[in-house]
């Protein structure tokens, strides 16, 4: 099948970027109306677009969904517009004493790179395919988008939409299984965002690498939760249960694990609860709480706690209207926290994407940081306290792709900052001028003056008394 495909979307690669090449040199207010009609397009189209959401998932708030994936969307595209004039002005650079006095000049160009591909997940559909779609048109590209299978009906839709607002020689969506994305990542395409699983984005940059595509990843892992010890238990409670419930953990920063100072373990817990209880007061016919998105991954969340507590944890339903989860179709699942959990158990070995919680205990700070270090890289890091000291300690100490200090998950919100992991969490990043640049190819131009600088400094042969003056000259 993925053959039958792979020759259609040659062709619309073609076109592209025929296409970008002919419109060489395109003004700013071309990316600017490309920018534009796409926030239109999401203005236009949001109460559609959170329907189909909904759909996908089984259920799904649609004003989460409006804040997650259209109006948040909306607000970063407003942002790339603000700040497209003063990214893309050339910098100068300096050269090397003498030639800056002789007349020679050099400064970087940042320049479209062409085509680029981006391969957006299931989780936020609608963000993860048109968040970074701004900054790729920011920077001045084409783009085809292979938005997930696995929400359907949100993928048809922004294809249908997509092609309402723009030529196909500018943006396209292509819809299909696993075997067209494994055709897309094989694409020549001049530059690839994938966000996914690690087990994923490892097939998709050794797919890009036959072509020497360079590729943005943004995966995920295991983002640990540091509870200082003088953490606000209660005000951490509730942001962690936030973090963990919102699109059911279904989030690539949701808090991963919790290290807790031992002695502090139970009201830690009691304080997640609070938050579940306080923000949840009951689960199965409440429109607030997403449904986990297929049977398929349904049943792989159900296997991590009964694995968990066939190993020895302490397994705790957070039910707070006391429901029978067990005779629902809804594929919906209380938040579940594991307690005395092993790196045995599966739970803490892969990236949970639900709605569990498992909570270890540390007897001192460092004790916690050489946990999180003897483990891959996260996508996120949270830490929760007022000392600056252990703040310090464990973000100096620490390597993740971001951190939100006393919160969870809220620094890839922050537009200016940019958003992305390290090494197995993800390769490069978006948002920020950083995502500017990450679509862009920054080009060195250097201007020579009148003056032989070659003769002037030793460089031209044959080779003597100059040439050994100016070696003394550079060794100084």
């Amino acid at each position: 099948m993925a053959d039958d495909r792979k020759p259609d979307l040659e062709a619309l690669l073609k076109k592209q970027r025929e296409a970008f090449v002919a419109a060489r040199p395109e003004p700013l207010d071309a990316r600017r109306d490309r920018i534009e009609r796409a926030n239109a397009l999401l203005k236009e189209n949001a109460e559609d677009l959170c329907k189909a959401m909904s759909a996908d998932f089984g259920n799904r708030s649609v004003q989460q969904s409006m804040m997650t994936d259209i109006s948040s969307t909306i607000g970063f595209g407003k942002y790339c517009l603000k700040n497209l004039s003063g990214w893309a002005k050339p910098e100068k650079r300096k050269v090397q004493f003498p030639l800056a006095l002789l007349g020679a000049k050099a400064e970087v160009r940042f320049e479209p790179k062409g085509v680029i591909g981006i391969l957006s997940p299931w989780n936020f559909p609608v963000n993860l395919s048109f968040g970074p779609l701004m900054q790729v048109f920011a920077a001045g590209n084409r783009a085809m988008i292979k938005p997930s299978e696995f929400t359907e009906r949100t993928s048809e839709l922004m294809a249908e939409l997509v092609a309402r607002r723009f030529d196909d020689a500018e943006c396209t969506v292509v819809t299909g299984g696993p075997d067209v994305a494994h055709a897309f990542s094989e694409l020549p395409f001049d530059h690839l965002v994938f966000t996914g699983s690690t087990a994923t984005g490892r097939k998709v940059m050794e797919a890009a690498a036959k072509n020497l595509v360079p590729v943005t990843l943004e995966l995920g892992g295991k983002s640990p939760v540091f509870l200082g010890k003088n953490a606000d238990l209660k005000k951490a409670g509730e942001r962690i249960a936030l973090g963990k419930m919102m699109n059911a953990g279904q989030i690539c920063l949701a808090p991963d694990y919790m290290m807790v100072p031992e002695e502090v373990e139970d009201g830690a817990i009691a304080a997640v609860q609070l938050g579940v209880h306080e923000m949840y007061p009951t689960l199965l016919a409440n429109d607030d709480y997403a449904s986990v998105v297929t049977d398929k991954h349904f049943d792989r969340l159900q296997g991590l706690v009964a694995d968990a507590r066939a190993k020895g944890a302490e397994v705790i339903e957070v039910n707070p209207g006391e429901e029978d989860f067990g005779n629902s179709n809804t594929r919906k699942m209380p938040l579940t926290i594991l307690r005395n959990v092993t790196d045995d158990m599966a739970a803490m070995q892969e990236e949970i994407f639900g709605p569990v919680l498992p909570v270890k205990t540390y007897k001192a700070i460092d004790e916690a940081i050489d946990y999180v270090n003897a483990h891959d890289r996260p996508l996120g890091l949270y830490y929760f306290g007022d000392d600056s000291g252990e703040r310090e300690q464990v973000l100096t100490r620490t390597v993740s792709g971001g951190v939100t200090v006393n919160d969870v998950v809220f620094h890839v919100s922050m537009d200016d900052l940019p958003f992305g992991g390290v090494g197995p969490s993800g390769i490069g990043s978006y948002h920020g001028p950083e995502g500017f640049r990450e679509f862009s190819h920054t080009r060195s131009i250097y201007s020579q003056p009148k003056i032989d600088i070659a003769k002037l400094g030793g460089l031209k042969p044959p080779y003597g008394s100059a040439t050994d003056k100016a070696i003394k000259g550079m060794m100084k």
